[in-house]
């Protein structure tokens, strides 16, 4: 039996009114046509010049510095940039002023990778702040490429995590010259001891991830993001002359090589980002590879292919753009060794290259690591369809999914089992949760199916996906990724800590499905766990069971306080009196592994006798609400999870 679980959601101010997809979001169109037109504040210190022109009048390359900052999730990156932007005179109109997607300053986290530049003692900086959590790791892969350098940002008082590793090596795959900036180092719990031992800790990653020599020769720095300083030797508290980002901004021109770059060949561009903008259309994103691109001038679109090069569309630049600070400006060229936008191709997407006309190949694509699960996306077919949703049709879907499959490489969209249905391929439940989430604001109804892990065959042997997870709680972790086939690999203590112990596993990524919010429920939020992708390995069997059964109704019509007062007993419910429920609709948790059909609909039967002191007095416990990714790892193999702008209907 399908089933489907009906969540409580909270209406945004925003899900009945029109909203810009996730692609969209970040585009100048979702800031408005006048961002294009607003100039970059004048009012940098002096010390932020502006660079050097060559005759040809693009920037001179040598005085360009291309680097990404990375880290682990919560380590300070977009805190980071923020203090780098205001240090060079930019307008910082709020905190996290490159999370520009709403989502983004609603969570916290960063999803989507930006590039901008400033200007600093006569050198421009094209900075990208790329995302912490293995979900959006294909943002990190596709930036990497565009860029010499990178600030590796760890946090002094935890070192190294999964995802340090995973876009280190990134970095130093692609030979970018790293700097380490140990961040948090004002935090009581931090001495000079723990980032002696946290620079160990990192140095020995950088071994085991292969660095040459000129990699490991790496300087180091100590910075407290939040109060915006950065300093080449250990301390807590600078002077005030020295509470500032200089030391930075210093080890970046020093450290990280101009790009090798040659005005004189014929223009080409790696396009690594792509946007849309509602006057514009596409704006294509990448660094010039070589020569010089001006406005006006014949380029067209080339795609490397199984058959060669392919042609995809001829045409002229009628715009081009770069984002400083956080302002968008338009420029009449761009040289080699530069990162810009430019508009006036329909066709070419991330990957392509766009190439002056006399050029006929294509710069090499970018790789990506392969996604680990799939969901099915379809239309939502419930009792309740239609009630709050604009776009319900699959056609509708469909574009909706191609569209974010062309800005996000890290997503695949392929047909569904069903007619009118999608396979959209992810790295994870936070990916594939934000992308519904989204959906559901612009006004879309879906049903989704539960993720499934994907497969490889390779000499006739199965072979699954496998992620490293560091946890930190010992027992709940034993038991329960062990029961789901995750295998220790080390334990050991949390630097600078007492009574905390680490421990990194390697684990099916079918067996993480849901994991993170068991987890954080067990540990009350004091525990930790991260996980990053790995690499496939061998079949490793069945899980056991991971969930009790559920509470599915059998009735249709508004939930009564009076039938959950005697479903309390049975489990844990899901909905409140009042809510709407209908036949195969999941209403809470059964206490037992099996699944039980309930009645939450049933009414008081009314007679005309009564007996004194005999009315009930009805005390519910609160539901138990998910949120969609919580939800996302909840569901079993014959229920599936419905969408909607109101509700969250699993």
């Amino acid at each position: 039996m399908a089933a489907a679980l009906l969540l409580r959601g909270l209406r945004s101010s925003a899900s009945r009114a029109h909203a810009h997809s996730l692609s969209h979001a970040s585009s100048p169109s979702a800031l408005g046509s006048s961002l294009l037109r607003r100039l970059y504040s004048s009012a940098a210190a002096s010390t932020a010049a502006s660079p050097a022109l060559t005759p040809s009048g693009v920037m001179d390359p040598s005085r360009i510095r291309n680097v990404a900052v990375i880290a682990h999730v919560d380590h300070g990156k977009t805190t980071l940039m923020d203090r780098l932007l205001r240090q060079c005179g930019a307008d910082i109109p709020h905190e996290r002023a490159m999370d520009s997607i709403s989502l983004e300053r609603e969570r916290g986290i960063t999803i989507a990778s930006k590039v901008t530049s400033v200007s600093w003692k006569e050198t421009e900086l094209n900075m990208v702040d790329t995302p912490g959590h293995a979900d959006f790791g294909g943002e990190v892969e596709r930036v990497v490429g565009m860029v010499e350098g990178a600030v590796l940002v760890v946090d002094a008082g935890e070192g190294p995590l999964a995802q340090t590793k995973f876009v280190l090596s990134k970095a130093l795959k692609y030979g970018l010259r790293p700097i380490l900036l140990l961040n948090k180092v004002d935090r009581p719990s931090v001495s000079e001891e723990t980032c002696n031992e946290v620079e160990s800790l990192v140095f020995d990653l950088f071994a085991n991830l292969g660095a040459t020599e000129e990699q490991l020769d790496f300087p180091v720095l100590y910075a407290s993001a939040k109060e915006g300083w950065a300093s080449l030797t250990f301390t807590k508290n600078p002077p005030d002359n020295a509470k500032n980002m200089s030391s930075l901004l210093d080890s970046i021109i020093q450290h990280v090589p101009s790009p090798k770059a040659d005005l004189e060949a014929p223009f080409q561009m790696l396009v690594s980002m792509m946007e849309r903008d509602f006057y514009l259309g596409r704006i294509l994103t990448g660094r010039v590879r070589s020569g010089v691109v001006r406005v006006g001038d014949k380029v067209h679109g080339l795609r490397s292919t199984d058959d060669g090069v392919q042609k995809i569309e001829d045409g002229k630049v009628i715009k081009l753009m770069k984002k400083k600070g956080t302002s968008m400006v338009t420029v009449e060229a761009a040289g080699a060794g530069d990162i810009i936008s430019m508009a006036g191709l329909a066709s070419p997407a991330i990957g392509h290259t766009v190439a002056n006309s006399e050029v006929l190949t294509a710069l090499p694509t970018i790789e990506l690591d392969p996604p680990t699960i799939s969901m099915t996306f379809g239309v939502n077919d419930s009792p309740l369809a239609g009630r709050d949703g604009t776009h319900l049709t699959g056609a509708k879907i469909g574009s909706r999914l191609m569209a974010e499959a062309e800005t996000n490489l890290a997503i695949n969209v392929l047909p569904g089992p069903l007619s009118e249905s999608y396979e959209v391929q992810g790295r994870g439940e936070l990916q594939l949760g934000i992308l519904i989430e989204n959906m559901r604001r612009e006004g879309f109804e879906l049903s989704v199916s539960p993720p499934k892990v994907m497969y490889k065959t390779e000499r006739g042997e199965r072979l699954e996906p496998i992620e490293e997870v560091d946890e930190e709680h010992v027992g709940f972790v034993l038991e329960t990724l062990t029961h789901r086939k995750g295998e220790v690999v080390d334990m050991g203590p949390v630097p600078g800590t007492t009574g905390r112990t680490r421990i990194f596993m390697t684990c099916p990524s079918r067996g993480l499905v849901g994991v993170k919010g068991i987890f954080s429920s067990f540990t009350r939020g004091t525990g930790f766990m991260h996980r990053a992708f790995q690499a496939y390995a061998k079949y490793r069997g069945l899980l056991g069971s991971v969930r009790k059964g559920v509470l599915i109704s059998v009735g249709k019509g508004l939930i009564t306080s009076h039938a959950l007062m005697s479903l309390e007993a049975r489990g844990i419910l899901f909905v409140s009196p009042g809510m709407e429920a209908y036949e195969g609709m999941i209403v809470g948790e059964h206490s037992r592994d099996s699944d039980l059909e309930v009645n939450p609909v049933r009414t008081k039967e009314l007679t005309n006798i009564r007996a004194p002191g005999k009315d009930e007095n009805v005390r519910l416990s609160p539901p138990r609400l998910m949120t969609l990714e919580e939800a996302i790892g909840y569901v079993a193999a014959d229920e599936l999870i419905e969408a909607s702008a109101v509700f969250l209907i699993l």
